[in-house]
């Protein structure tokens, strides 16, 4: 058994793709599983109505390539979060969450990573907070009635930016079934606001962490950032979380011109230079 996996992050690649071609570059690639991406456009959205016919296509895929989906990043919350003071909003985002618990079990995937908003286009408020609680405890009941794992990723804003706070909602959740899914750039641009680190960060959500997002990031720069040209310490990153016992990550880095296919390559062996080191 591997002493860890690294997973590719499905928007590294270009979205003509379909999904069975962009599971078989990722293992042409040196990647060991895909994380599925369900943002908030339509297109993504529209994944969560999958019919039986569709979800046997890919689990063939996957059994086809050897390279299964293991995560999926639940971003579509972003347009439709959980603290949205409209009831409309609220709702359709409670939908969106059981469907998406409903596509991981009929998938095989374990993991959600969910979005660290109480609202996004909207201010955070004592409401907003207070509304993205009580649906949260309604999303992790759902997942725990399936077994599957949600798990907070760092996010760009306030809310819950830094390990420390999302742990803050792991502990009041009290909840095998909400974990925390950080990202490694976000947490750089985290720590350099508050004057901490990201190794004393994670260290603050030792027991919870079952996987990190690897993406490069610069000062107030959240994306699209290439590896090695941002200020992430992905050597004590790596070395921190592994320590901790993390043992899955994803590459996360989006798609950009034609030499899509030696970037993936590339940010294969960038990543496993540091990971390696340490296992």
């Amino acid at each position: 058994m591997k002493p860890y996996q690294l997973g590719l992050y499905e928007k590294s690649m270009p979205g003509t793709l379909s999904l069975p071609e962009k599971l078989k570059e990722a293992g042409n690639s040196g990647y060991d599983y895909l994380e599925l991406s369900i943002d908030e456009t339509d297109e993504k959205l529209r994944r969560l109505d999958w019919n039986a016919n569709e979800i046997c296509n890919l689990r063939l895929a996957m059994e086809e390539s050897g390279i299964p989906v293991k995560s999926i990043c639940l971003s579509g919350h972003r347009r439709f979060p959980l603290g949205d003071p409209d009831a409309d909003i609220r709702r359709r985002s409670l939908a969106i969450m059981e469907r998406a618990i409903v596509l991981a079990v009929r998938l095989g995937v374990r993991l959600i990573q969910i979005a660290g908003y109480d609202v996004y286009y909207k201010p955070s408020t004592t409401l907003t907070q207070k509304l993205f609680a009580e649906n949260l405890e309604r999303s992790v009941r759902m997942a725990a009635t399936e077994g599957i794992t949600l798990a907070f990723e760092t996010m760009e804003t306030p809310f819950i930016d830094t390990v420390a706070k999302a742990a803050a909602w792991v502990r009041t959740c009290r909840s095998p079934y909400l974990q925390m899914y950080p990202d490694s750039g976000n947490l750089t641009n985290a720590a350099l606001a508050y004057g901490g680190s990201v190794a004393e960060d994670l260290e603050s959500g030792a027991g919870h962490l079952v996987a990190l997002h690897l993406k490069e990031s610069k000062p107030g720069v959240y994306r699209e950032v290439p590896y090695g040209q941002g200020h992430v310490d992905f050597a004590a990153a790596t070395e921190t979380a592994l320590r901790l016992g993390v043992r899955m990550y994803v590459a996360e880095f989006w798609h950009s011109g034609d030499a899509w296919r030696d970037e993936l390559t590339a940010n294969n062996k960038f990543l496993r230079a540091f990971l390696d080191r340490h296992t």
